[in-house]
């Protein structure tokens, strides 16, 4: 697959779904894949990538920016707490705020700083105990402590389906849980699901191996 396959794709299940043809952002995850085929996606014009983690993203998007210019920076893992100014300088948008701890930290952040990324609460809607993201029944309250007392805007919500299970009604969770927030962000569907969320509301689609090929590292 290419990136040019993935976007016609995308494009298709726009157009299905009766959506307009920019109302899904194509996030090309390049985590652990070699600098040449990222350099090759970027030479093809695509400018939005997702990192799992801050140190690797540290390790390759300063010189990668420089190179071919802005980026729109997307971290898609887990973020530690003692990570949270490393993140700030690196990324635009943050997919994983999934507890108070680290609600707190990024609202003490983004105070100092005057400036803040996008930021999406990843709900964890299988319940399942070893994946991280907010409990559902926890979302609500979650959502307005963050708005609330810690003044942190929040852009949308994020999910990561139980791989073993058809992802469609957790695509449709989120986008009700999002709905009765009033949050219009919907970052779900990875390169095996993204039509289906597309189909169920997805402004955010994280794809990798379907632009990349296989990862090359764990």
């Amino acid at each position: 697959m290419t990136l040019a396959a993935i976007r016609t794709r995308l494009d298709a299940a726009l157009a299905s779904a009766g959506r307009p043809a920019d109302s899904a952002t194509l996030i090309a995850v390049s985590k652990v894949q070699p600098l040449d085929r990222v350099r090759a996606v970027l030479g093809a014009g695509h400018r939005v990538f997702g990192e799992n983690r801050v140190q690797e993203a540290a390790g390759k998007w300063p010189d990668l920016r420089t190179e071919f210019g802005a980026v729109d920076l997307h971290l898609l893992g887990p973020l530690q707490t003692n990570k949270v100014n490393a993140a700030l300088d690196l990324f635009d948008a943050i997919h994983s705020l999934d507890r108070p701890k680290l609600a707190r930290k990024l609202a003490d952040a983004v105070q100092a700083r005057g400036a803040a990324p996008s930021l999406f609460v990843q709900v964890n809607t299988g319940r399942e105990p070893q994946k991280a993201g907010v409990d559902p029944d926890d979302l609500d309250a979650f959502v307005a402590e963050c708005r609330g007392p810690l003044d942190l805007e929040i852009a949308g919500l994020m999910v990561i389906p139980p791989v073993d299970e058809d992802p469609a009604p957790h695509f449709r969770s989120l986008r009700d849980m999002a709905g009765r927030n009033g949050l219009t962000g919907l970052s779900m569907g990875m390169s095996d699901d993204f039509e289906t969320a597309i189909a169920c509301g997805a402004t955010h689609v994280r794809v990798g191996s379907a632009i990349f090929g296989a990862r090359v590292a764990a």
